[in-house]
């Protein structure tokens, strides 16, 4: 049995290009600012906009993808859990929330590209804090060597009114 649940799922844009850092063994470490925006309507019926800014943390090979393939405004999927730190500096202390990332995955097409495309890469951090190489996981380019794409052959049409009756539906 669990004892609890810390998990994040955040779909949002870059608000600046990847801070990458290394640490002294030469491990990875990404920070990136999220901005998601939620919509409603107000009293008076009109559509108002909030925007929340995320700190988004990616260690290892997945903070190295990171670093290399994002960019202010793109859009990216994260899945991570919370983490909650603090920092005393002159007698003050600052209160710090993070998203540590397992998992992302890069939406859309890269926007210095001229928007659009649509590809989709997901990269998912290997566990266990290591260093090892993450593997892309589907949605990825298409291998060059894949051959022609051939249209799927028509679906069978079946026709389920002999099957049963109106009777054996159970509402």
């Amino acid at each position: 049995m669990a004892r609890g649940v810390n998990k994040v799922i955040l779909v949002g844009n870059l608000g600046n290009d990847p801070e990458i850092k290394y640490t002294q063994g030469g491990m990875a470490i990404c920070t990136l600012s999220l901005a998601t925006t939620s919509s409603r309507k107000d009293k008076e019926g009109q559509q108002v906009e909030k925007t929340e800014w995320h700190r988004v943390k990616l260690f290892g090979k997945l903070g190295e993808i990171a670093g290399e393939y994002l960019k202010k405004g793109r859009q990216v999927y994260i899945e991570g859990r919370l983490e909650y730190s603090t920092s005393e500096k002159d007698g003050v202390t600052r209160y710090f929330t993070d998203i540590i990332g397992d998992e992302m995955q890069m939406l859309g097409g890269n926007p210095s590209e001229g928007g659009g495309g649509g590809g989709r890469s997901e990269f998912r951090s290997s566990g266990g804090g290591g260093d090892r190489a993450q593997r892309p996981a589907g949605g990825g380019a298409a291998r060059p060597d894949a051959g022609p794409r051939r249209e799927a052959p028509p679906a069978k049409s079946t026709d389920f009114a002999d099957d049963f009756a109106d009777d054996d539906i159970p509402f």
